[in-house]
């Protein structure tokens, strides 16, 4: 299919880079992990996996079973995803373009060789040697710029300052079981209340909130977790209600960079 670009990963940075390029005109396919951990799953893709089809904003994106049928709805002009791990769909449909979005802090696999054109966002590739360009997803001065030589800069496992708190914001479990539900995304939570509960071989360990504030993000109920795995995010701006529903500053602008590169690297290749 002529333009068509395969991003690996639907996670909610993922979905603004594949937001932003169908909207640009570029038939896109979303490769995704059999069970995605996407936090703000209001905002990311990655949840067609569970229900088939996930709207962000005013764009559906729908879940094809296989690559047959993932060619179906990709000629049908439908924002189409498919679980594939190993990335196999990229041999077969030959994309113009990859984008790596899966947004590891390491490169799982993508390299120049799978397209004319490979982008890959974050920490973890070198420009010019894993692939053509990277983007830099880091908040500040830099946040959204292609880097042609070189890498990203490496992960410092710090969130980015939100009205005066950065890793406060994020959640990570306190225990390894299933990950139980006890509030939702949207609601106003207050420091230390229970936000969630770890059914673990012990018994439940609570997982209580950090501060308080409007709960941007929650891992998917029922999900099996491991001690440290980032479960929950809270915004710290009660007023921003609305956050919870689209697609983030940085997700856009990280956007913009991808766009940038694939079409400068368009031009220049003369694909």
């Amino acid at each position: 299919m002529k333009n068509l670009i395969i991003v690996r990963g639907g996670g909610d940075l993922a979905t603004g880079t594949i937001y932003k390029l169908k909207k640009c005109g570029f038939p896109v396919l979303v490769l995704e992990v059999e069970n995605p951990s996407a936090i703000r799953r209001n905002v990311a893709f990655s949840e067609a996996v569970y229900q088939d089809e996930q709207t962000v904003e005013d764009m559906s994106c729908y879940l094809a079973h296989n690559i047959e049928e993932a060619e179906t709805m990709l000629s049908e002009g439908k924002l189409t995803l498919l679980a594939d791990p190993k990335a196999e769909a990229i041999e077969k449909l030959k994309p113009l373009a990859v984008v790596d979005a899966i947004i590891a802090k390491k490169n799982l696999g993508t390299h120049r060789g799978m397209a004319p054109i490979t982008v890959a966002l974050g920490p973890g590739f070198t420009a010019g040697v894993d692939v053509d360009a990277v983007i830099e997803t880091k908040r500040g001065h830099n946040l959204g710029r292609v880097i042609w030589e070189g890498q990203a800069v490496p992960n410092t496992g710090i969130p980015g300052i939100i009205a005066g708190f950065g890793k406060e914001r994020v959640i990570h479990s306190p225990a390894k079981g299933i990950l139980r539900n006890v509030r939702k995304i949207t609601d106003t939570v207050t420091k230390g209340e229970t936000i969630a509960v770890i059914e673990t071989d012990e018994g439940e360990v609570n997982v209580e909130a950090s501060l308080t504030g409007i709960l941007r993000g929650l891992i998917r109920d029922g999900y099996p977790v491991t001690k440290g795995f980032k479960i929950a995010d809270i915004d710290p701006r009660a007023e921003e209600y609305n956050n919870c529903f689209t697609i983030s500053d940085k997700a856009r602008c990280i956007a913009g960079g991808v766009l940038e590169a694939v079409l400068q690297l368009k031009k220049e290749k003369n694909l």
